[in-house]
Order: structure tokens, then C-alpha cells, then sequence
């Protein structure tokens, strides 16, 4: 409670500047009831909006918003941190985009589970840095246990280790580290191995048309060749055809060129799909190749009561990415590579006297530094481990399998609709579709289906993702709520069909004279 005439959050009495004053915001021992008392107020304002939320955004667009933010003095600051949140409130709280709102059917963005936020409090408040066991102890173990436990479930070995990362992007730039310093290794001994540059300029990746665009920023990162990157097609039903696999690792051993890896997607972004896993693998192990499972969005499975067998293969991976907050409801950011050899992690390791020296290693002081290509990084697996501890991995696996059940359902009520048509079913759940006129006016489907997007996304009311399929304009339904219904569903895709046809009808009508002047 607020000491007489003290408001909530407000510095307690005493010099209004310079470092007395400042020393009053530091979280120490002395301060722990202000702590208390101004996490709680703001606590209780986002819990406060976040009941009252009625849609999943404003509708707010950049040009709204830029001149409030632009107008703040960040020179001139309000001390009063109730203040401070009211103006927050303003320019943040008022306009978010609420992924927890059932209509929020867009990006892999999940709602989050209550201990995974309690874990991100305790986090952030103890700032712990999971570079070195000097500045996490407990912390280090925890995430070492996390990352063997991961492990398991998909069944990489005794041998396998792992690190937590910022996201799926750096888990798969990592990968591609390791595959590349792991296949340079190979090409021949060191006195008649090829230069550095001669090396890079023959090695390929090879993913498929529907992986992720981090494949490519990865190998324009390490230094390969702007065509390194091979893509093969998918099947009907978005999945890489390993025919084309096939044929794409015999050109290159003709070619002279050298497949570093092969990355296989275990939940596409757009379309949920999962690759032939055991055929991939068959085709790595017989040509050498590393082979690596981008798990971001699949990963959700590794604890499905139902549907584990989905990712049938991913043991035989040498690395794989898991990205706990897309399906384990989780906040950003929590995720992870794990490798199934550990030697392999040595490619990010290098040593700092002041940090991590060599000794450390004859110590056996586990220094998470040694595996992470961050040196100060966060101890997000704090959330999950809380997580865990309290929900279990079955009761994550209950809510992934919910939203993959909701989105068969959507997919099945889109393909019973005439006013749509559907792309492919998804083992996962995004559903994706595009609203589809009617006789003669079919040709105006993809600015209908623009336009519908952005008129949703302007009312507010719903949000959904758009892509292109097969160079056609489409709609995206990525649903990770489990508090999303099939009326949700309902009601947003009458929404779309109402702001396609409006569209239309505005297209088809007969033009008005134009306006003179």
C-alpha cells in the first residue's frame, strides 16, 4: 500500500535530481517495496486492458501514431512512474496488437501461459546473463536441463547438446555455422585442402520452396555464394519433394559443388506443412550431407498427446530448431538449437581471459558462452522451465493439439464454402485460402482479397496473414489460441467475403463522371 499522500509508483521523498534522485529508481534491498508496489500497478493495468479488449487492434496505422511518439520529450522525464505508465498507455497499451484475442489469426505469434510470465518477472528483475556460470550459476543448469530434455523428446542421443537463442532466424544461422565448418573439414587433409575461398565458393544448401527466408540470410551471413542456396519444389500438398531432393544432390556431385546441408521444415510458415522427414534423412546419410530440421513452428509436437508421430524422422537430424514461443506459448523470446553431436558446437567457441579462459574447460566450469553465439544473453528458459513445472509437457501438448484440432475444423468448413477456395490441409494449424468471386468477376480475386486484408486490418474487428500461392494473392489463418472457436472462424471469414464482394461491386459499378477541377 501507498505510505499518506505518496501516489503509487511516485519516488519517495528527496532530491528531485541528479544521482540521489536516480539512485531512488535502482532495485536493491532497500527499495523492494517500491518494486512491489509499481510492478503491481502496472500489472493491473495490462491486466485491466487486457479484460476490456474487444477486438484484436485499433486499426491504427503509422501515420496515427508516429506524431505521438515523435512528440514525446525523452529529455524531459516525468519522475512519476504512474505518469510514466499513463503516457504508455497512450502510445503503446492503447493501439497493441493483442495475439491473446481469439480473432487474432495472423503470424506465428502465440498467446502466453501465466507461469511462462511469472518466469519473465523473476528474470528480468534477478538479470542474470547466461554467458558464464560467474553470472548465472542455477540459471546455467536449468538451461542445460532444458536443452537435454528437449533432446530426448526428439530423440537426438546421449550424445546431443544444444543452446538457447533469440529465435528461430539465429537457431538456423548457427545450424548453417556448424554445417559449414564441419563440412570444410572434410574437403581432404590440410596440406592439399582447398583455400578458404575456393571452399565457400562450391558449397550449397539445399531447402525446399516453402522453407523459411532465414535459410538465405543465414548463407548470405557465412560468406557463400549468392546462388548457394538450391530450392526444390513441394508437393501438392507443400511438402519437398524428395524426387527433386534427389536430383538436386546428384547435379551438384556432377557439378563438383559440395551440399553442406539439406534443411528440412518441420512446420512451413505459410503452410504448416511437414517434410518427408525419414526419406530426407535416408538421402543425407547416404550422400554425407548434414541434416538440419527447422522445428520453429513444429516443435509444438514433441508434446502432443496425439500427434508426436508427426515428426517421425527429426531423431536422425544432426541439428534442429524449436522455437518455444510459437507452440509451447511462450513470450518472445524463448528457443533453442539442439545438435546431436556436441563436439560440432565447438565452431562457437572462443575464449576471452576476462570471460571464459581455456583453463575453465580442465575446471569443468560450464560456461554457456562456449555454445551460443551471444555472449550477454537472458535467461529465457526461466519461463519454460516454470512452465513445465507447473502445466507439464502434457498440458502444453493439450493446447497445441486444440488449435491443430480448430484448424482442421476451419480448413473443413472453408472447403464446404463456395465463396472460398482452401490451398491444402495442414497438419498443423494455419489454414490458408483466399476469397474467390464469382463468373467473370474471378479475375479481380487478388485485389479483392488485398483489399479485404487491409480492410480488416484497418476495422480492427479481425487479423488475419496474407501470402502468395502459386504467384496468386491469398489469406492466411494461423490459429495458436485455444480460446479461438469455429464461431471466431465463422464470423471473420463472413467479414472477408463482406469486404471482398464490397470490393467488387465497387470495381463492377458503372463508372461516375469525374469530378472537374
Amino acid at each position: 500500500m501507498s505510505l499518506p499522500g505518496t501516489a503509487v509508483g511516485a519516488p519517495p521523498p528527496g532530491p528531485t535530481t541528479g544521482s540521489a534522485a536516480a539512485r531512488a529508481h535502482l532495485f536493491h534491498a532497500g527499495s523492494a517495496e517500491r518494486y512491489r508496489r509499481v510492478l503491481a500497478d502496472g500489472i493491473d493495468r495490462v491486466a485491466t486492458r487486457v479484460a476490456t479488449v474487444d477486438r484484436p487492434g485499433t486499426g491504427v496505422t503509422p501515420d496515427d501514431l508516429a506524431p505521438r511518439v515523435a512528440g514525446i520529450d525523452l529529455d524531459r522525464p516525468l519522475a512519476d512512474t504512474g505518469a510514466a505508465l499513463d503516457e504508455l498507455g497512450e502510445v503503446y497499451l492503447r493501439d497493441a496488437v493483442w495475439f491473446h484475442h481469439p480473432r487474432y489469426l495472423a503470424h506465428l505469434n502465440c498467446p502466453v501461459v501465466i507461469p511462462a510470465l511469472l518466469g519473465e518477472a523473476v528474470l528480468s528483475a534477478v538479470n542474470s546473463s547466461l554467458d558464464t556460470w560467474d553470472q548465472s550459476a542455477g540459471a546455467t543448469l536449468i538451461e542445460r536441463r532444458l536443452v537435454d530434455w528437449t533432446a530426448a523428446r526428439i530423440g537426438l542421443g546421449p550424445d546431443a547438446d544444444g543452446v538457447f537463442t533469440s529465435g528461430g532466424t539465429q537457431s538456423n544461422l548457427q545450424a548453417m555455422l556448424l554445417a559449414r565448418e564441419e563440412t570444410c573439414a572434410r574437403l581432404g587433409r590440410p596440406a592439399d585442402r582447398p583455400s578458404r575461398p575456393e571452399m565457400l565458393s562450391r558449397l550449397r544448401v539445399i531447402t525446399s520452396a516453402a522453407g523459411h527466408f532465414s535459410v538465405q540470410k543465414a548463407a548470405t551471413l557465412l560468406g557463400l555464394d549468392a546462388d548457394a542456396v538450391i530450392t526444390v519444389a513441394t508437393d501438392a500438398d507443400r511438402r519437398m519433394r524428395t524426387d527433386d531432393l534427389a536430383a538436386a544432390l546428384d547435379r551438384c556431385e556432377r557439378a563438383g559443388l559440395v551440399v553442406m546441408a539439406v534443411v528440412a521444415t518441420a512446420g512451413t510458415t505459410d503452410f504448416g506443412s511437414i517434410d518427408p522427414l525419414p526419406e530426407i534423412a535416408d538421402l543425407c546419410a547416404a550422400a554425407g550431407v548434414w541434416l538440419h530440421v527447422d522445428a520453429a513452428y513444429g516443435c509444438g509436437l514433441l508434446v502432443s498427446p496425439t500427434r508426436r508421430h508427426l515428426l517421425h524422422g527429426i531423431e536422425r537430424a544432426d541439428s534442429v530448431t524449436v522455437d518455444y514461443h510459437k507452440s509451447f506459448f511462450q513470450p518472445v523470446s524463448s528457443s533453442a538449437l539442439l545438435v546431436r553431436d556436441r563436439r560440432t558446437l565447438r565452431h562457437a567457441t572462443f575464449h576471452a581471459d576476462y570471460l571464459n579462459p581455456a583453463r575453465m574447460v580442465e575446471r569443468r566450469i560450464p560456461n554457456q558462452v562456449d555454445k551460443s553465439l551471444q555472449t550477454t544473453r537472458r535467461f529465457d528458459a526461466c519461463k519454460l522451465w516454470l512452465t513445465l513445472r507447473v502445466m507439464g509437457p502434457d498440458g502444453i501438448g493439450a493446447l497445441f493439439d486444440e488449435v491443430c484440432d480448430r484448424a482442421t475444423g476451419a480448413w473443413r468448413m472453408l472447403t464446404e464454402d463456395p465463396r472460398f477456395e482452401v490451398v491444402t490441409r495442414s497438419p498443423l494449424s494455419t489454414v490458408v485460402f483466399r476469397y474467390l468471386p464469382t463468373g467473370p468477376d474471378r479475375v479481380l480475386a487478388d485485389d479483392a482479397n488485398l483489399y479485404a486484408r487491409e480492410a480488416l486490418a484497418a476495422s480492427g474487428a479481425a487479423l488475419v496473414a496474407g501470402t502468395t500461392v502459386d504467384g496468386a494473392h491469398h489469406l492466411k489463418f494461423t490459429l495458436l489460441n485455444p480460446e479461438t472457436t469455429l464461431d471466431d472462424v465463422a464470423y471473420v471469414l463472413d467479414l472477408v467475403a463482406a469486404h471482398g464482394r464490397a470490393y467488387v461491386d465497387a470495381r463492377t459499378a458503372a463508372p461516375l463522371s469525374c469530378p472537374v477541377g
